[in-house]
């Protein structure tokens, strides 16, 4: 950036409006849950989501009904594309590995349909229903805390 591309941004006789730049797109891994029963629903799939602009490369799962799209693409563009294309119910992939979450057998993460070793994503607020410790747990556990070894007696 020298002072040529600087006079050149002043003196441009184009009339395009600078304001408008042209954003850039990520790099992004797009994961995505369709089901897909037989080869030639893959193979749909396969073909409705190659043929976009910016696809780097297309992988399918079809034991987990999930399909992964690595490319230079917005996750909404390749959901709809799915979706009109095929005609299926398509969805952005809700789950996470059961590592990653507090409370994984709590009644709004766990999913009986889940692939094995994944929970649904608690991320959502309205999804995130924790099991919640009553008073009379807080009571017992803070007792005997380390932090506080006044707290009890006994000790």
């Amino acid at each position: 950036m020298g002072i040529l591309d600087h006079c050149s941004h002043v003196f441009d006789c184009s009339g395009s409006d600078h304001k408008k730049l042209k954003k850039r797109r990520q790099l992004q891994t797009v994961e995505i849950k369709v089901k897909m029963d037989c080869e030639g629903c893959e193979r749909r799939v396969r073909g409705a989501v190659e043929g976009m602009k910016g696809v780097t490369s297309v992988e399918i799962d079809p034991k987990q009904h999930k399909l992964t799209v690595v490319g230079y693409v917005d996750p909404a563009k390749v959901l709809h594309r799915v979706r009109h294309r095929t005609g299926k119910h398509a969805e952005l992939w809700p789950y996470v590995p059961y590592d990653v979450v507090e409370h994984p057998y709590a009644p709004g993460v766990y999913d009986k349909k889940a692939p094995p070793g994944y929970v649904r994503d608690a991320a959502d607020p309205s999804v995130n229903q924790l099991a919640r410790a009553s008073s009379t747990e807080v009571r017992y556990t803070t007792a005997f805390s380390d932090d506080n070894p006044q707290a009890c007696v006994v000790m």
